[in-house]
Formats: C-alpha cells, structure tokens, sequence
C-alpha cells in the first residue's frame, strides 16, 4: 500500500488563506457615501414681483377715513362706497430688487437646522390720485426700503461635490422701513425653497409682509413678493 504525501509550500497555503477571507474582510466594511461639506452662510440676489392684497381697506380705507369699494366699468379703480371719492392707483411698481445674507450657527448639510436671515428690499413704488372731499389729493410713495430680521428653520439634502441638492425653509421676523414718507416698521412670514450644486443655487420664496406707515396718516398695506434668488453659500 502506498502513502501519498503532497508537498505544499508555506507561502502559498498563506495565499491560499487570504483569497478565502478577502470576500469575509470586504462584507465587513460597510459603504460610506461622501458627505457634502458643511455650509455656515448664503448670500442672495433677490429680484422680487410684488402683488397687493386687500389694497381698498389698506391703505386707502386708512387714507381716508371711509370705506372704499372697487369701481366697476369706470375709468378709475376705486370709490368710496357713498361715491364722492374716485380713487386712481396712478401706479404700482410690482418689480423690484433686494439682497440678503443667511447665518446657520449650527452649520448647513443634510437635515434641519436653525437659520438668521438679513434683507434689505425695495417696496413698490404707489402713486394715488383722489378726486373728491377731504384733506388728501395724492398718495406718492417713491423711496421705500424694508430692512428685514428673520429666525426660521431651513431643510437641506445636499449631494457632495457639485451634485445636485435641494432645500426648504420657512422662516418669520420683524423689519424696519425708511421711506420719504417717514419711518415705519414691518412683520411678515416667509416659505420657499430651491436647488443648489455645490456652492450655487437658486431659489423662489413667497413672503407676506405687513407694513405699517404714519405719514400722512397712520396707515398700513399688505405686501405679498414672490421671490426669486440666485444665491452662493459658503
């Protein structure tokens, strides 16, 4: 009877060894996708088309005292409600530009996150006509410009690199205006949202705006700016 005896070399049982665990060791390690880098600000050009709301009860039911109600088939937009006033909106500026600059203390990547935001934005240019008794002629707001403080949370699912991304927000605050008129203050409520690739991105918000004037008389109209933003972050 004869015995057999394989001679195996040391070095190659040891390659031997690490083909059979190589598949084991590669399902040990899970995949980790790359992480977009974290962002702390954005800076924004703002180009914003403005639409009145309730425009005969405010301003022009403030300006003059009574109540107003929209003309029908007239060469004018409004009226007093007992007629002796016809009421021209000569103008009313719907476009207009703004700019603006957002802090995230905590940082921006995936999920939601606490953010301030800064703007500064042109009201519309109003010009009103009134053809009847009382003390006003004309209504000119040329000049206004709303100094804007907001807190609000912001929810980003960014990609890494220049991949694309997308986020949201809704945020609320407080602002000041300074017009020709005079100074007056502002509260308002803004959502949106937009896409980004890497530190770009675009934008479109919708803001409604309570603003309040004392000259000539104490006064306030409602403001609602659809918003479109091209933006960089950092």
């Amino acid at each position: 009877m004869r015995v057999l005896i394989f001679r195996v070399r040391p070095g190659r049982l040891v390659a031997l060894a690490l083909l059979l665990l190589a598949p084991v060791t590669a399902a040990a390690q899970p995949y980790s996708p790359p992480q977009p880098r974290r962002q702390f600000i954005t800076i924004s050009y703002d180009w914003l088309y403005t639409q009145p709301l309730h425009f005969a009860e405010h301003p022009l039911e403030d300006l003059l005292g009574v109540e107003v109600a929209s003309a029908q088939l007239q060469d004018h937009e409004y009226e007093t409600r007992d007629g002796s006033t016809r009421i021209d909106v000569i103008e009313f500026r719907r476009r207009s530009r703004g700019a603006g600059i957002t802090l995230y203390p905590f940082g921006l990547r995936t999920g939601s996150t606490l953010g301030i935001r800064g703007s500064v934005e042109n009201l519309p240019v109003i010009r009103i006509a009134f053809d009847g008794p009382g003390a006003l002629d004309s209504y000119v707001l040329t000049d206004a410009r709303a100094y804007d403080a907001a807190v609000g949370i912001f929810i980003a699912d960014r990609s890494a690199g220049w991949g694309l991304g997308s986020h949201a927000f809704v945020t609320g605050g407080l602002g000041r205006i300074r017009s020709g008129l005079g100074d007056g203050s502002r509260y308002f409520a803004e959502g949106g949202g937009g896409l980004n690739s890497g530190p770009l991105g675009v934008q479109i918000a919708v803001k409604f705006a309570w603003n309040r004037l004392s000259e000539p008389v104490d006064h306030r109209f409602m403001t609602v700016p659809v918003t479109i933003r091209a933006t960089v972050s950092f």
